[in-house]
């Protein structure tokens, strides 16, 4: 017994690759840059709480913490894709 896989359904077969790009980045955007607001909020309060060596430690964290966070999207996204 052959099941037959309906491809109508599927919208990698029908739709232009810009408009599937663009639907699968924007809730990659979007979550970077929550993720770039929480850091601000984050660094009103430390300024305020501990002071300038709490900015700078946590300045030094922020670019590692990008650089993970958008390897987990890749592959996070990549695999719902």
């Amino acid at each position: 017994m052959q099941e037959t896989v309906s491809t109508s359904k599927s919208p990698f077969s029908t739709e232009p690759v810009g408009r599937l790009i663009a639907k699968f980045a924007i809730p990659c955007v979007i979550s970077l840059l929550v993720n770039s607001l929480y850091n601000i909020v984050d660094q009103i309060f430390i300024g305020w709480g501990v002071g300038y060596l709490g900015n700078g430690a946590t300045n030094v964290v922020f670019p590692i913490t990008i650089v993970a966070l958008s390897l987990s999207l890749m592959i996070g996204d990549g695999g719902a894709a």
